[in-house]
């Protein structure tokens, strides 16, 4: 009876486990990325974006990203003149939202330095468009004006 019950717990815990495609795409991640280029898909207009709340996005555009997949925090650090100087941290993981379609998010909370919370536990769900050894793609899809307007952020490993 005791070797059932631990069966059908060890089966249990494989079966709620993280699929072998968010395992590999976050080993995939690890380490260091150049954020290159930040277009919108369907929107040529010069337009002011903002990202994650305070950071331009011109800031962001060359800068580096960090990825560490032992505990998933990461840092970012924006790049440019009149950009803020310093890290930016936070905290990272990938969910499977439609396997069969191969659609996958990128889930980012803002942290501090000690990785709390800046935003009260809340923050962003990113599409994984793309995922390579060497490239990565995200995009997000926010309301602007009333319409759906998309964000393209592309990355190259380092």
């Amino acid at each position: 009876m005791k070797r059932i019950v631990v069966a059908l717990i060890s089966l249990l815990l494989v079966s709620c486990g993280t699929s072998a495609v968010v395992k590999e795409a976050t080993q995939t991640m690890k380490g260091d990325w150049r954020l290159t280029s930040i277009n919108y898909p369907g929107n040529e207009e010069n337009l002011d974006v903002t990202l994650f709340n305070d950071v331009p996005s011109e800031c962001l555009e060359n800068s580096k990203w960090f990825f560490r997949t032992s505990n998933n925090t990461g840092s970012y650090e924006p790049a440019g003149m009149s950009c803020t100087s310093g890290p930016n941290f936070f905290i990272w993981s990938i969910t499977e939202m439609d396997a069969a379609a191969g659609n996958y998010d990128l889930m980012l909370k803002p942290t501090d330095a000690d990785y709390d919370s800046t935003m009260n536990n809340k923050g962003y769900r990113i599409n994984l468009v793309n995922l390579t050894a060497t490239q990565m793609v995200w995009e997000q899809t926010i309301t602007f004006e009333g319409q759906p307007f998309t964000i393209r952020m592309n990355f190259n490993k380092l």
